[in-house]
């Protein structure tokens, strides 16, 4: 696999995770009393919808030119990102034993990626 189309991926990725966040944003301000118009229509939903519109274009450029049992591993990443941003950002905690699971994620994508 070329270096151009793991770059790619692995963008595409991030962006899905900071959909993931922004979503987790827009969960954490909706008023359980507010209509589902001012829902859909709240510019932070919008933002995330729009981000996840445009990973999942690029996911389907990815797999224009990689097969989907090489590329798909590198979904995982989002395990590995989403708690990451989510600890920085929303300051969710972040434990010992998420680092450990972090450590086999990559060695999975990595084992299930790799050409030999």
């Amino acid at each position: 696999m070329k270096i151009s189309n793991i770059i790619q991926i692995i963008f595409t990725i991030l962006l899905l995770s900071v959909g993931q966040i922004l979503f987790k944003m827009v969960a954490d301000k909706i008023n359980p009393n507010q209509s589902i118009v001012s829902t859909l229509t709240n510019p932070l939903l919008m933002l995330a919808l729009a981000v996840y519109g445009v990973a999942t274009i690029l996911w389907i450029f990815s797999l224009r030119n990689v097969p989907l049992s090489l590329a798909y591993p590198f979904a995982a990443l989002a395990f590995i990102f989403v708690p990451t941003m989510a600890h920085f950002t929303l300051s969710e905690p972040f434990k010992a034993k998420t680092f450990y699971g972090f450590i086999l994620i990559l060695a999975g994508v990595t084992i299930s990626t790799i050409e030999l």
